[in-house]
């Protein structure tokens, strides 16, 4: 085995605990979700144990993580990025990142239409922050009825009623970051600034 594999298998251990310490996780919790016996995952993660295909699959499951960024491999081939739009209520949404749970970032493209659609509004758990990149933005937020702008950005409880479209039938791009837990976007715009 080459040097650069020895270097990227032994930092596997570290990587795991980090990851799991991160997220919270205890040995004995993520035994009970991987059906890896807690020794084992102990052994693996202080490096007494080697990585093998069978114990990293279960562990990549339930981190929803890629096999590649448990191990740190280093990346290969075509640096692109392949993005697979979803398209869903006429809209087109592009993720713009690749693990499920904690927040989460689309691109969302509203199509040009004739007329505008009518506004129905929609609850569900999380917090949406959003930014206009092109086209005008309408948001219905409760009784609040807004027409954002490209450079314009709102933040929201999505357990409130809320719809967005087309303000003028138009194309309108925009960024989301949705958090399902509730997480909010922290956004500076410049450098903070100091108490004195």
């Amino acid at each position: 085995m080459d040097r650069e594999t020895e270097d990227v298998l032994d930092e596997v251990g570290r990587r795991l605990r980090a990851l799991r310490r991160a997220r919270g996780i205890t040995l004995a919790d993520l035994a009970v979700t991987t059906g890896v016996s807690e020794s084992t995952l102990s052994r693996l993660e202080s490096g007494q144990r080697r990585a093998t295909l069978e114990l990293l699959l279960p562990l990549a499951r339930t981190y929803d993580v890629p096999l590649d960024d448990l191990v740190g491999a280093p990346r290969t081939g075509d640096p692109r990025i392949h993005l697979k739009p979803i398209r869903r209520f006429g809209m087109v949404f592009v993720p713009l990142s690749r693990r499920p749970g904690g927040m989460q970032a689309f691109k969302m493209i509203i199509p040009a239409r004739r007329s505008p659609l009518e506004p129905t509004p929609q609850t569900h758990d999380g917090f949406e922050w959003l930014y206009v990149l092109n086209g005008r933005l309408r948001l219905v937020l409760g009784e609040r009825d807004l027409t954002l702008a490209p450079g314009e950005a709102a933040e929201f409880d999505t357990s409130l009623p809320h719809w967005l479209g087309s303000a003028d039938g138009g194309v309108v791009e925009l960024l989301i970051l949705f958090g399902l837990q509730g997480e909010r976007a922290h956004v500076r715009a410049g450098p903070a600034s100091t108490s004195r």
